[in-house]
């Protein structure tokens, strides 16, 4: 991950998990469970504060939860009271394990040369007709800003992305404002994306 993001999130895990853990998701989690067979394998990449992980099992889903910085780890832990394990992104290295894979405001972190190694670890970690929610700011912006390294798409921009880097098909995508209070002009692409079965 580019240099300073991980040590944004070492500093102001606290601050992040407050502003995230009890913001209502449902409407977006919903979204993608109905994609899946009762009881799915779920990996939670990137899971944050574990909003997610956290309703994932309390609807009876077999939850994986990972984040690249120890101390959200030790937070979405405490939170879900379910194990985080500490995992970067490009350390993926699992084989048609799961069925759905939630990577929500997370591998926007990584400049577009890395994520095209991740788009294929996770397609890879999927099983056949496996389905990825991703989520990316909107635009077209590439940077650090506020601390933090971000990769934006358009849905052009990210339609031409996949098509070079990854098997996967998108099959339904949105656009939403930010569901935090005082970020509601932010805009966020929302994507589900299947993995075709070979």
């Amino acid at each position: 991950m580019p240099d300073g993001t991980l040590e944004y999130y070492a500093r102001n895990f606290k601050e992040f998990g407050e502003s995230t853990f009890n913001v209502d998701f449902s409407s977006t989690q919903e979204r993608f469970l109905r994609h899946l067979p009762p009881k799915a394998a779920i990996l939670d990449f990137g899971c944050g504060s574990g909003r997610d992980t956290s309703y994932f099992l309390q609807k009876g889903f077999s939850v994986t939860a990972t984040d690249g910085s120890p101390e959200m780890c030790r937070l979405a832990s405490a939170n879900t009271g379910h194990e985080v394990k500490h995992l970067l992104f490009q350390e993926l290295d699992a084989e048609s394990a799961f069925d759905g894979i939630w990577a929500c405001a997370s591998v926007l972190h990584l400049p577009k040369t890395e994520l095209k190694d991740v788009f294929l670890r996770m397609e890879k970690a999927l099983k056949d007709n496996g389905i990825l929610y991703v989520s990316f700011k909107y635009g077209s912006f590439e940077g650090i800003r506020n601390g933090r390294f971000f990769t934006n798409f358009t849905e052009d921009e990210f339609k031409d992305f996949l098509s070079q880097n990854s098997g996967m098909k998108i099959i339904d995508y949105w656009i939403t404002a930010d569901v935090r209070p005082k970020r509601k002009e932010e805009k966020w692409l929302n994507l589900l994306i299947r993995k075709i079965s070979r």
